[in-house]
């Protein structure tokens, strides 16, 4: 459905991601999923379902505000 992926770049280590994802899921709920780790590695990833898009889509706001907090940024 909406994908953001956020970066951050660093010149001692490889560089980072943060990726937030909304989609619809088999039960008609959405679902916001996370994934963040070091590019070219294997990364985490967490997933939370809402009953509805707007509760989905202010969760998946914070989330994107608070890694753009902590140093990503969008490319």
């Amino acid at each position: 459905m909406a994908i953001c992926i956020l970066y951050k770049p660093s010149r001692k280590t490889r560089p980072r991601y943060y990726r937030v994802e909304l989609a619809m899921n088999l039960f008609e709920e959405v679902s916001v999923l996370r994934e963040w780790g070091v590019a070219g590695g294997k990364g985490r990833m967490m997933v939370s379902i809402f009953a509805n898009l707007r509760d989905a889509s202010n969760a998946a706001d914070r989330f994107r505000h608070k890694a753009l907090r902590r140093g990503y940024e969008r490319r």
